[in-house]
C-alpha cells in the first residue's frame, strides 16, 4: 500500500515533497484524527465523539489514510465487524510534525498558553522542537537550511533529445 500513483497532471507536485504529502494528511481532518491516533484513541465512535465529525467523513478521512499506508485497520470484533485504526510506522513519523504544528498554534494563536503541555515521559521533561544536525550535533534555525536538489531530481526531469 501507498499513496497514488502519480499521474501526468501531477508532475509540478511530483517535484515537491510537501505537496504529495499534503494530498494525504492536508486537510483539517485527517491531522485531527491522526492527532487522535497519537492520543490513543482507535475506534470509530471514538473518534467520530472526540472530534463531531459527521460518520460519512470520518469513512471516507480513514479509508484513505488506510489505503496511503499512514494507518492499519484491525478487526476487533467479528459479530458485528468493527475495526481499529492503528498507526503505521509510516503514520508514527508524522509526530514531529504534529507537536511541531501544536507549539506553533501554542505560541502564536493561544492567549492564555498551551491547553496541552506534552512531555519526554522517562523524564518529565517539557518536548521542546528544534532543528538538529546529527552531523555536527549543534541546533540551528530554519534560515540556516538551504535546498538542493536530491536524488530523485533526476527521475522527475522530461528526457532530452538525442542529436
Amino acid at each position: 500500500m501507498g499513496a497514488r500513483p502519480l499521474q501526468d497532471d501531477d508532475a509540478p507536485a511530483a517535484a515537491c515533497s510537501i505537496a504529495r504529502s499534503l494530498d494525504i494528511v492536508g486537510d483539517r481532518w485527517s491531522i485531527l484524527i491522526l492527532r487522535d491516533a497519537f492520543r490513543g484513541l482507535r475506534r470509530f465512535d471514538q473518534i467520530r465523539r472526540d472530534l463531531d465529525i459527521p460518520k460519512a467523513v470520518l469513512a471516507d478521512r480513514l479509508r484513505k489514510l488506510v489505503e496511503a499506508g499512514v494507518l492499519a485497520r484491525h478487526r476487533y470484533q467479528d459479530h458485528p465487524p468493527r475495526h481499529e485504526y492503528r498507526l503505521t510506522a509510516m503514520g508514527r513519523e508524522l509526530s514531529p510534525i504534529l507537536v511541531a504544528l501544536m507549539q506553533w498554534g501554542d505560541r502564536w494563536l493561544s492567549e492564555n498558553g498551551p491547553p496541552t503541555v506534552l512531555v519526554h515521559e522517562p523524564c518529565g521533561t517539557e518536548v521542546r522542537m528544534a532543528l538538529h544536525c546529527t552531523t555536527c550535533g549543534e541546533d540551528f534555525p530554519p534560515t540556516a537550511i538551504t535546498s538542493r536538489p536530491g536524488p530523485g531530481a533526476a527521475a522527475l526531469r522530461p528526457p532530452t533529445e538525442s542529436t
